[in-house]
């Protein structure tokens, strides 16, 4: 199953913030839809980074309530690790746990955003795979029984 499967059924709005949103700001943002990360993006809708819970989280521990003042642009991962709607879930599995993210965008070959994909997303998608699997194992054996 790939990337595009889920966001299918899923659909491919992404919740951003601006550069400039304050760290109290994102993490209202990540609170009223209930998710873990948002995008960064700019006027234009160019994606500069990623801000999840953990990097709130990281600059509360350093820098205390002074970080509710940080913008996104200062919290923000900028180095982003992103898959294709082609993807594998397996191989987006496979990247998640060797670089410990929990959030990938999916880009499309030419750089356009597509969508955003979450571990839940990828867990929730194997397990509805193996389910299948495991129908289709019941009715080949009542089949041939």
């Amino acid at each position: 199953m790939t990337i595009a499967r889920i966001l299918n059924s899923k659909g491919s709005q992404v919740v951003s913030v601006g550069p400039a949103d304050d760290a109290v700001a994102v993490a209202r943002t990540l609170a009223q839809h209930r998710i873990g990360a948002v995008l960064v993006r700019d006027a234009g809708g160019q994606v500069l980074g990623i801000v999840s819970e953990r990097d709130i989280v990281r600059a509360l521990a350093s820098q205390g309530a002074t970080s509710t003042a940080l913008q996104a642009q200062q919290l923000m991962t900028r180095v982003l690790h992103t898959i294709t709607p082609t993807t594998q879930i397996g191989e987006a599995l496979a990247m998640m746990t060797d670089r410990r993210v929990r959030h990938l965008p999916v880009l499309e070959q030419g750089g356009g955003l597509a969508g955003m994909i979450s571990i839940g997303d990828l867990v929730k998608a194997r397990i509805a795979e193996a389910e299948q699997e495991a129908q289709a194992l019941r009715e080949f054996v009542t089949s041939t029984g």
